[in-house]
């Protein structure tokens, strides 16, 4: 089983509904059907979609073969959003984990199938200042409140998506020059310790110890062109589920967001 985690920086961009702009080049390419039906994945999960069904094509909303699982920001168009495409019908899909500061952005979204439950997350950024910062870390509380009760039930998860944080020095070209920087403060690294402390494992990282492998790439002053990225998209598992898992790496020769696909893959 084939599992893909891409923050798309917009579904309708990344489908070719809008247009698309890197650089000079503007493109109305449906990259993402394209590299869904090169891949050939069992489940791949979005993050900051930017949009609701409403707004999309019907041709578009979900790639040819694959149920779809959407979530959307209820309280600012165009902002945040998540969906999951599944070749699998889910025994049950859910929008909220109950806390409603958090569910009205439209940043999560969990389906639930027969050997394990998957949530897609596009965790907040708290770059904006304090009162977002501190949001963001009640969000990293709240989501791992309710996944913990899950996983005392015996639910083995698979929790993915752009957790807008970077765990260590390896995971960053610039780590001296950001500690001060939201996504790679202490507080912040400290809350990814303690997710991995509860009892999850970072699946990336007991693939691949090497350094300049990351995920996110500021659209500024060639930062992709250079490798000068962050590691901060993630395929976080249960401990009991870690034992299935195996493979876990990044496709960041692929194009079409300022983020790359990550990808899982389990024997189950």
């Amino acid at each position: 089983m084939k599992i893909i985690s891409w923050n798309v920086n917009g579904y309708r961009a990344i489908t070719g509904q809008n247009k698309k702009i890197r650089l000079d080049d503007v493109s109305y390419e449906n990259k993402l059907f394209e590299y869904v039906k090169q891949e050939q994945p069992d489940m791949i999960c979005l993050q900051e979609t930017k949009a609701e069904p409403s707004q999309i094509k019907e041709e578009l909303i979900a790639p040819p073969g694959y149920d779809h699982h959407y979530n959307w920001c209820r309280i600012k168009k165009g902002y945040c959003g998540v969906v999951i495409f599944s070749k699998h019908k889910a025994k049950e899909s859910k929008q909220e984990f109950g806390i409603e500061e958090f569910d009205q952005e439209g940043r999560f979204i969990q389906a639930d199938f027969e050997d394990f439950v998957l949530m897609n997350v596009y965790f907040p950024n708290g770059q904006s200042g304090e009162k977002r910062l501190k949001y963001k870390l009640d969000f990293y509380d709240g989501l791992f409140d309710y996944a913990n009760k899950l996983k005392k039930q015996g639910r083995k998860l698979i929790i993915c998506g752009d957790y807008n944080t970077a765990h260590n020095e390896i995971d960053l070209a610039r780590p001296k020059a950001n500690t001060n920087t939201s996504g790679f403060m202490q507080i912040e690294r400290d809350k990814i310790d303690e997710i991995i402390n509860n009892g999850y494992v970072d699946t990336f990282r007991e693939f691949s110890s090497e350094p300049e492998k990351y995920t996110w790439w500021s659209a500024r002053f060639g930062a992709r062109d250079r490798n000068v990225g962050w590691r901060i998209d993630y395929h976080m598992v249960t401990d009991d589920l870690m034992k299935n898992v195996t493979n876990s790496y990044h496709h960041d020769q692929v194009m079409g967001s300022d983020h790359c696909p990550i990808v899982i893959e389990l024997d189950l």
